[in-house]
């Protein structure tokens, strides 16, 4: 619901967290500290990549970020494949 009243550059929230546990754990001050650096990293390479892939068009960021985040929450999903199970 939030992707859909914000946008899906806020997808960025939800993504980079999962990719910085997957680097230094799941000690929160650690991963706080690399959440505040990956996700405008996240964000200022996917400006990059949108700006650029296409020269004389501009894509929008949103298409980028969603297609990093899209495809790693379906490997988060196919690797937790027994959390959805009762």
């Amino acid at each position: 619901a939030a992707i859909a009243a914000a946008g899906m550059v806020n997808f960025v929230g939800l993504v980079v967290p999962h990719l910085v546990r997957n680097v230094v754990g799941s000690d929160y001050r650690r991963l706080v500290i690399g959440c505040v650096f990956a996700g405008p990293a996240l964000v200022a390479a996917a400006d990059v990549v949108a700006r650029l892939a296409f020269s004389p068009i501009q894509l929008p960021v949103g298409i980028v970020t969603g297609l990093i985040g899209g495809p790693y929450f379906l490997y988060l999903m196919r690797r937790h494949r027994d959390l959805g199970d009762l």
